[in-house]
């Protein structure tokens, strides 16, 4: 069995928002040469999150709307986390959306369902945060 790793840099300038990487994971699907095997994306930070769903602006801004409805980013004194940082929201949004997604690749390629994309989502973005991606296969 083979194995790929890359790390992607994400800079958002928002406080919040979402970044189809599908194509940096299909780059780097091509680039393992792994034709049969599994890949996985993780956000290697707690205020981040994979996941997959469809590239749709409309509903983009419903996760917006919804997660602000679940995890209000102010008043920071309604957390008690918040304190050094203001951002347990993040910590929340990021616990909703989840850590990390795993897709199968079959024939060199990811194995989507119809309308399937990867995205980053950042909750507390204006800085550096690194996402990982492992391939294991044949």
């Amino acid at each position: 069995m083979k194995s790929y790793r890359k790390e992607l840099v994400m800079h958002v300038n928002s406080r919040r928002g979402f970044v189809n990487i599908t194509r940096e994971l299909e780059q780097a699907v091509k680039a393992s040469g792994i034709k049969e095997g599994l890949l996985l994306c993780n956000a290697m930070h707690i205020t981040a999150s994979v996941f997959i769903n469809d590239d749709e602006s409309g509903l983009h801004r419903d996760f917006e709307t919804w997660l602000e409805k679940l995890a209000p980013e102010k008043p920071y004194s309604m957390y008690h986390h918040n304190g050094y940082e203001d951002n347990a929201d993040a910590h929340l949004k990021r616990s909703i959306m989840g850590r990390e997604v795993v897709i199968a690749i079959t024939n060199g390629e990811l194995d989507f369902g119809p309308w399937e994309q990867v995205f980053y989502g950042e909750f507390d973005g204006k800085r550096d945060k690194r996402v990982l991606i492992k391939i294991i296969g044949e």
